[in-house]
């Protein structure tokens, strides 16, 4: 099942004395922040909905204005909490793309039927290309998110499905250790 509430920052810090919050932005589309009207902060399993009077992103990070926070202690308050949006307000990702949770969990196969594992995690150490990891059978996985490993992504059915030929290229087991060059 679809997760309901997309994760789009973390609050890092109170931003001036008057409530701001500074997020550690997760969504690539810095505009978004300028046209939110709502989002969810979450307090242990709730979601609870936040009215967004002001929002802005520079440089990787967005400040918001939430209802309520109107001053530096009650924005400290906030430091660490996560922040979302619905699903239903969410900006749709472009044809080829997915939003990460939902790409968590899938399994991923060959273009054989061979199972290479389960995808864990997605690092995003760069705004260039994300890395994938996978639970394997022969331990964690890791490898760059190219085309010309991924044939297909079915999300509603959970599988990615990897092109064998080039895993033996880009990937990298934990058992593994890493070639240096002398």
């Amino acid at each position: 099942m679809k997760n309901q509430y997309l994760l789009i920052g973390e609050v890092v810090k109170p931003q001036g004395i008057r409530g701001e919050v500074k997020l550690k932005a997760e969504s690539q589309d810095e505009k978004r922040y300028a046209r939110l009207q709502q989002v969810y902060i979450k307090k242990g399993s709730d979601y609870l909905p936040c009215r967004v009077l002001r929002g802005r992103a520079s440089g990787g990070f967005a400040y918001l204005q939430l209802e309520g926070i109107e001053d530096r202690n009650q924005a400290e308050s906030l430091r660490g909490t996560l922040v979302y949006v619905d699903r239903e307000h969410a900006i749709q990702p472009a044809d080829g793309e997915f939003f990460i949770c939902d790409l968590e969990g899938c399994r991923a196969v060959t273009e054989t039927g061979e199972m290479v594992g389960v995808l864990r995690e997605v690092l995003k150490p760069n705004r260039i290309r994300d890395v994938y990891v996978f639970d394997t059978p022969r331990g964690e996985m890791m490898m760059p998110a190219l085309k010309e490993a991924i044939l297909h992504v079915d999300v509603e059915k959970g599988e990615i499905i990897l092109k064998s030929s080039v895993l033996s290229e880009i990937c990298v087991y934990e058992d593994e250790p890493a070639e240096r060059d002398e």
